[in-house]
């Protein structure tokens, strides 16, 4: 099952670069006035994926992927893989639960002003 977890913990890494690089890509497309920055498709996706991460905190629910792959590596001896413990280490930072909560609710908002600003393409 370990690695079920790594691919669980991969795929996590991949919807935070998803969000956090989407709204890199998006800025810097519209600055160079690339069409694929206001794809409607795109941006409703990644407009829906941070939401879901900024409800959940909001609730206080923990992130079903976090929960998932706990739940596959308990119990799973041995040590971390080169995937696993540099990813991990970019993801889970040790700060209380309210920062995470603050940051995942700023962000959302930065996608929701950065969607009036720069709105899709109808």
């Amino acid at each position: 099952m370990i690695w079920l977890a790594n691919a669980t913990l991969v795929l996590h890494a991949l919807i935070v670069i998803f969000i956090v690089g989407g709204l890199i890509a998006i800025w810097s497309g519209a600055a160079f006035r690339r069409n694929w920055a206001r794809n409607r498709a795109f941006r409703r996706a990644h407009i829906f994926a941070i939401a879901i991460v900024a409800a959940l905190a909001v609730a206080g629910i923990p992130c079903p992927l976090t929960v998932l792959e706990d739940q596959l590596r308990a119990g799973a001896p041995g040590a971390q893989g080169f995937v696993q413990r540099w990813v991990g280490a970019c993801l889970y930072w040790d700060l209380p639960g309210w920062a995470f909560t603050l940051a995942y609710v700023a962000f959302l908002l930065a996608v929701v002003v950065t969607w009036r600003r720069i709105p899709p393409d109808a």
